[in-house]
């Protein structure tokens, strides 16, 4: 299914029938390589597969059995021309393994790569500090998770472990665009009480591109 100029020098560690029972630390999708650094998340989101029985998007398993470094993660890169973009993405929230996602995108600009972040937001909020300036040194695009137009679908479906995330994730939409050159935000069309021309207006509003999300498809 994949560019067959990426796999002759595929690194070890990206997942394939033989070696699945090692952690999947990079994995492919279409044109972009995907980044798994962490399998800690700020949210508990009753949508989510993990949550559900499967930690699998395709055919890769993302379980982890540790919290990545970057020396175990910039090996894996492969050849940035390959990739139309890198993007960090697994079942965690990349920022809770914020020092191995700045070294690691750091060394993909380096390379003369493109940088994305799949984040819910919460960056700020666990981090205690505005993360953004840290980011905007390493990162192209920012893609976060809204799912909800009211604090009570969010906190319905999200189930956030910290209180007061859905302020801080608007908070953080808020500002991304003043750090970031491009933010998406995203949410899920088919949640309950969630109205979705809502999560359009709050998006926009802020000078954010929107996406809208199908419930169950991943990935």
């Amino acid at each position: 299914m994949f560019d067959k100029k990426r796999t002759h020098n595929t690194p070890h560690k990206i997942c394939t029938r033989d070696n699945a029972s090692s952690d999947t630390l990079v994995y492919d999708i279409r044109q972009s390589r995907y980044l798994n650094i962490t399998g800690r998340c700020t949210l508990r989101c009753a949508f989510c597969p993990k949550h559900n029985g499967s930690k699998q998007v395709h055919e890769y398993q993302l379980d982890l059995s540790h919290q990545p470094k970057s020396e175990e993660i910039i090996p894996l890169l492969g050849e940035v021309s390959n990739f139309e973009e890198y993007v960090f993405c697994g079942y965690g929230e990349p920022t809770l393994n914020l020092p191995t996602l700045l070294s690691v995108a750091k060394e993909i600009k380096r390379l003369g790569g493109r940088v994305r972040v799949n984040t819910d937001g919460l960056g700020n909020l666990v981090h205690r500090r505005n993360i953004l300036p840290e980011l905007a040194e390493c990162v192209d695009s920012l893609s976060i998770s809204l799912n909800a137009d009211n604090e009570a679908a969010y906190n319905q479906h999200c189930r956030p472990k910290l209180a007061n995330s859905y302020a801080a994730v608007n908070q953080f939409i808020a500002l991304a665009p003043h750090y970031i050159d491009q933010v998406q935000v995203s949410a899920i069309e088919g949640l309950e009480g969630v109205d979705i021309d809502l999560c359009r207006e709050q998006v926009t509003a802020h000078d954010c591109e929107f996406k809208l999300r199908v419930l169950g498809v991943i990935g």
